[in-house]
């Protein structure tokens, strides 16, 4: 079985390349972030022409999350219960949902901005929210994952100049340890190998030739329970996803498991 999860950076943008990767790498579960489609305006015809049925939560503005299953996908839960909200919306930035032998959630974590900024710390409540909610499926025996754009590099190696990013945000120590008090929970990163370089970056920003001179970010990741991650036999950012014109600024990350 093999799932994997992207930001998309817009589908409607990118769905020529989302088709073409589909076809290529033929996942059966696809996790998306950062839609910027309403739930309405999904193109659920032309995944489904690929053999997708798909589940997705958005609402036109810059997030949304979507599921893409080639094994069914049943009891779907759409946000977070009694997640924050910013600026009295609560965005649609979660999903989850069955599909075959597994559970997984898509999740956009919100970026945060800035340390100090309002979105900063509707970033860490929302993590904590997460946690909430996955808690019981992560000390389950069912094989579960969460995974998605958390916007958060879990170590100074996952960002290409740690001495660049001195206090901003996807490094600072409040947001690692969220993510840390998530994994407590029961999960455990599945780390990616790496295609190119020593480090698997996901995110590599437009700007200043960023993908070409490798000036990433890892921040695109897939955490597991015991049931999921027992299960893995390879995983890899698919960096080459990432290349050319008209793709998203992430990489896929794909997870094959045993199952």
């Amino acid at each position: 079985m093999r799932v994997a999860t992207w930001n998309i950076n817009s589908v409607g943008a990118r769905l020529p390349r989302l088709l073409e990767w589909l076809e290529g790498s033929a996942p059966d579960v696809l996790c998306l972030q950062e839609l910027k489609c309403t739930a309405d305006a999904f193109p659920y015809e032309a995944v489904r022409d690929l053999g997708y049925e798909t589940e997705a939560h958005g609402d036109g503005r810059w997030n949304g999350v979507a599921i893409l299953s080639k094994v069914g996908i049943t009891d779907v839960v759409r946000g977070l219960d009694a997640g924050p909200a910013y600026e009295d919306v609560q965005e649609p930035r979660a999903i989850s949902a069955t599909c075959g032998p597994v559970r997984v959630w898509s999740v956009y974590v919100p970026n945060g901005r800035e340390v100090g900024h309002a979105h900063y710390q509707y970033k860490l409540d929302w993590l904590a929210a997460l946690k909430t909610a996955v808690a019981d499926d992560a000390a389950g025996e069912r094989p579960f994952a969460v995974l998605g754009d958390f916007n958060v590099a879990p170590t100074d190696r996952d960002v290409w100049d740690i001495k660049l990013f001195d206090g901003a945000t996807h490094v600072s120590a409040a947001e690692r340890t969220a993510l840390a008090e998530l994994e407590k929970t029961g999960l455990t990163e599945v780390m990616p190998r790496a295609l190119k370089y020593d480090v698997p970056f996901t995110f590599w920003d437009y700007r200043e030739l960023g993908f070409q001179k490798n000036k990433g970010m890892r921040i695109d990741l897939v955490l597991g329970n015991a049931g999921f991650t027992g299960a893995v036999t390879d995983a890899y950012a698919d960096r080459e996803a990432r290349r050319g014109k008209g793709t998203s600024d992430h990489a896929p990350v794909v997870v094959d498991l045993d199952l």
